[in-house]
């Protein structure tokens, strides 16, 4: 028993597995800012864009 406990103890397993997911939720967090940032120039791209082709 004390075998075991001493394995866990010394397993980092989940601490990086928790490392990857806050790592993950960050670039995402980056990512929906920067695409919430130029979401009207965007936009505004894709409507000039759109006026400007043939009307079918």
């Amino acid at each position: 028993m004390t075998k075991f406990i001493s394995r866990f103890a010394k397993d980092e397993s989940g601490a990086t597995a928790i490392e990857y997911g806050l790592i993950a939720a960050l670039v995402a967090v980056a990512l929906v800012t920067a695409l919430t940032a130029m979401s009207g120039k965007l936009q505004g791209t894709f409507n000039m864009i759109a006026g400007k082709l043939p009307q079918s």
